[in-house]
């Protein structure tokens, strides 16, 4: 079993594979909007740091300050994805990632760490059990979403008041999204198609810079769905999902 970790840095990252999307051909172009994306945030701090073998295993995180996401605080790490698939999983890889984030983060004398989770488990989203069982409590809440802490000298993050609306004025399908997955180009795609082929009106918003994403009116880790002018998900939308969980 392979037990080296490296992290994506400029002399790298373009060789190195990104482990949350590295065999399925139609994500390709997201791999590369990704790697583009990825490369400047490593300028600001950004971490991705992953299992050094062809599987899903990683981390990637970055200083809140900078984190395209709506949540404030000060001095904080905030964690956009963690995952270890497959057969990859009970062998101490997620420990071991999680472990290198909060040495990491004591290192560069932070305050602590967060990450949004949900009540209950949700697809793309870090899952609230594991972080509760090493030291991570509920700091703040939106309907079923919550932010998780672990918090190193009593300093606590929240959501940023935008987050709270969960509502926007226009009624059509829209999504809000950014370039940081590498599955969402072609989620957008789908979406594109079947609301072109179902004159269903749609609006995408891209989310293009660290301001559009501490004032989105959601929840927002890098997707959100909103229909009939009402939050719905941050559930990645492909046909099958659009169909079965939104438009109904």
């Amino acid at each position: 079993m392979c037990n080296n970790y490296i992290n994506l840095e400029m002399n790298n990252i373009a060789e190195e594979h990104l482990c949350c999307a590295i065999s399925d051909k139609k994500h390709q172009h997201g791999v590369d909007v990704k790697r583009a994306w990825l490369a400047e945030r490593i300028l600001e701090g950004h971490v991705f740091r992953k299992l050094d073998d062809k599987g899903k295993v990683f981390i990637e995180y970055a200083p809140l300050e900078t984190a395209w996401v709506p949540v404030n605080g000060e001095n904080y790490i905030y964690i956009y994805c963690f995952w270890v698939s497959g057969s990859f999983k009970s062998k101490g890889h997620g420990k071991k990632l999680l472990e290198y984030c909060i040495e990491d983060a004591k290192s560069h004398g932070k305050s602590g760490i967060c990450v949004i989770s949900s009540k209950k488990k949700t697809p793309f989203l870090t899952d609230k059990k594991y972080m509760l069982n090493h030291g991570f409590e509920v700091v703040d809440t939106i309907a079923d979403y919550e932010l998780l802490a672990l918090s190193f000298d009593g300093a606590e993050p929240t959501f940023a008041d935008s987050a709270r609306k969960q509502e926007i004025d226009t009624k059509e399908l829209t999504i809000y999204y950014s370039k940081q997955c590498p599955y969402i180009p072609n989620c957008i795609e789908q979406v594109e198609k079947f609301c072109q082929a179902n004159n269903i009106p749609l609006n995408l918003i891209e989310v293009n810079s660290l301001e559009k994403a501490k004032s989105v009116p959601c929840v927002f880790n890098n997707y959100a769905v909103f229909n009939k002018g009402r939050f719905k998900t941050v559930h990645l939308l492909n046909e099958g999902h659009l169909k079965k969980k939104i438009l109904v």
